[in-house]
């Protein structure tokens, strides 16, 4: 099954005590928390990555779902497409390339990119809450990733300039100041090469 969608959010890091603070203001218990796994992929040489592309197998539940996150005019087009547990441990512990499909074909046709060449990089652990705000979507998200974590506020929308809006009106209403927010994938391969980084100063 592959579908394709255009995704419009906006994203905000957060302090521990504002990820609190948060949670209280709009009900949110423990209870409210799911846990989803975020594997990623690339090439060697990152070329998804210069593309400002994204590419990543998420387990939710029992579900394994590979999606390709592209830049649009507005928010990024995701393509997705259910793999099975098979695949997932496929693409996840050996080298042969991405599964066959229409996101194979999308690497191949459109982005120039052999999909024999993609491999896996690691994973990244999120304990997310999501409710319902002005109509659009609020996410609460706890993320683990290479011995780090972080905590975000995503809002999740239609339409661009109106979420923009509604967005910034709640981080102002919170005292939450505006901050550089980069997508998940980023923080991970930033963490990643730290942790590299580190290692080699030890050799």
């Amino acid at each position: 099954m592959t579908n394709q969608e255009i995704e419009i959010e906006f994203k905000n890091l957060l302090t521990f005590d504002e990820f609190t603070s948060l949670c209280s203001a709009f009900k949110v218990k423990s209870a409210d928390f799911f846990t989803q796994e975020n594997h990623y992929f690339d090439t060697p040489a990152f070329v998804l990555k210069e593309k400002g592309c994204a590419l990543r197998i998420r387990k939710k539940g029992d579900t394994f779902t590979l999606t390709l996150k592209q830049p649009a005019k507005e928010g990024l087009l995701e393509t997705h497409q259910v793999v099975s547990e098979n695949e997932f441990q496929t693409m996840k512990s050996e080298k042969n390339g991405l599964v066959n499909g229409v996101i194979s074909t999308i690497l191949r046709e459109d982005l120039s990119i052999s999909p024999s060449e993609i491999i896996y990089f690691g994973s990244l652990k999120t304990n997310r809450a999501e409710l319902p705000y002005k109509d659009g979507l609020l996410v609460l998200d706890e993320s683990t990733y290479m011995d780090t974590s972080d905590f975000e506020l995503e809002y999740e929308v239609k339409d661009y300039k109106e979420g923009e809006k509604l967005f910034h009106e709640l981080l102002a209403a919170y005292g939450i100041p505006l901050r550089e927010t980069k997508n998940k994938i980023v923080r991970f391969y930033e963490a990643k090469a730290c942790a590299f980084k580190g290692e080699e100063g030890q050799i």
